[in-house]
């Protein structure tokens, strides 16, 4: 009997762990984005579509295939991406130059961001991302001593400059959350604040200088930004309106559904300023509710690259972690006016399937990591 009992107890000293926190978080951030976007975007749709339902049925399809995709990643065991991740470099890059084409990609606000497959489209830029958190993460994991060192650092950074450049090309601030991902993923590995406090500023703060000055647009944006006053009616209207409706919102809202901004006077707001219409709606209060739900969201995929049970998986999710800890960071610091307008959207609330349907299979990159953790058990019954 004592011999049976030692026994049952090493078999029961560590069990499995599935994250149903984040699970549960995914989820209502989802329902929640799903109902603001119908919100805001109801109106909109009916005048342009003639279908109040336009915008919420395709985000539905989107999120169903998200959700699928996030399901069967996370049953899948994490290390077979391992073998995937220049591939998909590969193709993500092959993607992002196809997009840059003339009369392959197609156009929005004057940029070339989208491939039309049929009725559909899809944003390589997106792709890129996730493909980004795959590769790094394993090549990192094949030369883990040699990254503490700046000059293997230096050229593991300069791998990610072609699929930056072509990114920042025509969406500098996806870019820049490329350049986050990477940056840190490596840090992650070789935590030295010296030299990653040299190759943020040169990277972020020269790329950026150079990206900026290579476009117009941009510079006429940092201008709005510093005096929107001066753009009342071209390129700080948009921030200008935003502005307005977070004003109106007060404490607590105008209540769901209920805003005016959002009848016609921020240009697609269902889009990059849907936080400024959770805000006239919802309130001060809706706002930081949301902006806690993106913290827990944060904290509990920090939990799991913590305990995850091997380097791969701690950068993969920290890489998953960075992309949208990032993403949200931008998107309401735009739509409040702490940095100039750029097109970035409010991770699994804004409007857009291919953004949706691809944080959703990181989510499952995520569980599936959460799914090799083992936890100690009491040895009991």
């Amino acid at each position: 009997m004592g011999r049976q009992n030692r026994t049952r107890q090493k078999k029961t000293k560590k069990t499995k762990y599935f994250d149903y926190s984040l699970l549960f978080l995914i989820i209502f951030l989802v329902g929640f984005g799903l109902v603001m976007l119908y919100s805001v975007s109801a109106y909109e749709a009916n005048l342009n579509h003639n279908d109040s339902m336009h915008y919420l049925r395709r985000q539905g399809l989107a999120v169903m295939l998200g959700f699928l995709a996030m399901l069967v990643i996370a049953r899948i065991d994490y290390h077979l991406w391992f073998h995937f991740g220049n591939l998909a470099y590969l193709v993500s890059f092959g993607l992002c130059v196809v997009v840059l084409i003339p009369g392959v990609g197609s156009e929005a606000g004057g940029s070339s961001r989208w491939i039309e497959i049929g009725p559909l489209n899809f944003q390589p830029s997106e792709f890129a991302k996730l493909a980004m958190i795959l590769f790094l993460a394993g090549l990192v994991c094949r030369i883990p001593k040699q990254i503490g060192k700046f000059l293997n650092l230096i050229k593991v950074m300069l791998m990610i400059v072609p699929i930056f450049v072509v990114v920042a090309y025509e969406n500098l601030s996806t870019g820049i959350i490329i350049l986050g991902i990477a940056i840190v993923i490596t840090f992650v590995a070789s935590p030295k604040f010296g030299q990653f406090i040299a190759l943020f500023a040169s990277g972020v703060v020269g790329g950026g200088v150079l990206f900026i000055m290579a476009a117009e647009y941009r510079m006429q944006r940092i201008d709005a930004w510093l005096h929107p006053e001066k753009y009342t009616s071209d390129t700080a209207f948009q921030t200008l309106q935003a502005l307005y409706a977070i004003g109106s919102g007060g404490l607590f809202g105008k209540g769901l559904g209920q805003s005016m901004q959002k009848l016609g006077f921020v240009p697609e707001a269902q889009n990059d300023m849907v936080f400024s219409i959770i805000c006239e709606e919802l309130g001060l209060f809706g706002a930081v509710c949301v902006i806690l739900l993106f913290l827990l969201l944060i904290w509990r995929l920090m939990v799991i690259s913590n305990n995850a049970a091997d380097l791969y998986g701690a950068l993969i999710v920290s890489g998953i972690m960075a992309h949208i800890a990032i993403q949200v960071i931008l998107n309401i610091s735009v739509v409040t006016n702490t940095i100039p307008n750029t097109g970035i959207t409010l991770p699994f609330i804004s409007y857009g399937g291919t953004a949706t349907s691809f944080l959703l299979a990181e989510m499952g990159l995520a569980l599936s990591v959460s799914r090799g953790i083992r936890l100690e058990g009491s040895g009991h019954d």
